[in-house]
């Protein structure tokens, strides 16, 4: 394959640290590529994501689309040859999603209102 089909990126977290870098054929879909960025999530971390949907990319101020190509959404402003890209990965708070598994695993509440007419 030729060489521009590859582009290297690296990805930072919100504490600070890094995945990466590695190349990545440009054909790739963002939703692929997000699969492969937690393969590689650090153990330690306490926020983990488990789908694509819990992870967000950002390059250059933009959030990526999951169904777009790494050459679809590449901005090339500021991007020079041979240099790796940075893109900011972004976590959906885990609070919402113990917020709705607690509204699933939990018996409906009962209606505890009363009237009284005088």
């Amino acid at each position: 394959m030729r060489g521009e089909d590859w582009i290297e990126l690296k990805f930072r977290l919100a504490d600070g640290t890094d995945i990466g870098p590695s190349k990545y054929n440009q054909s790739m879909t963002v939703s692929s590529l997000k699969e492969k960025i937690i393969s590689q999530w650090p153990k330690d971390k306490e926020n983990t994501p488990k789908t694509v949907n819990d992870v967000k990319l950002i390059n250059a101020g933009k959030i990526l689309e999951n169904n777009r190509t790494l050459a679809e959404s590449r901005l090339p402003v500021g991007e020079l040859p041979g240099m790796i890209i940075t893109m900011h990965v972004v976590l959906r708070p885990p609070t919402l999603d113990k917020k709705s598994e607690k509204l699933q695993n939990d018996p409906p509440m009962k209606n505890r209102c009363a009237c009284t007419i005088l």
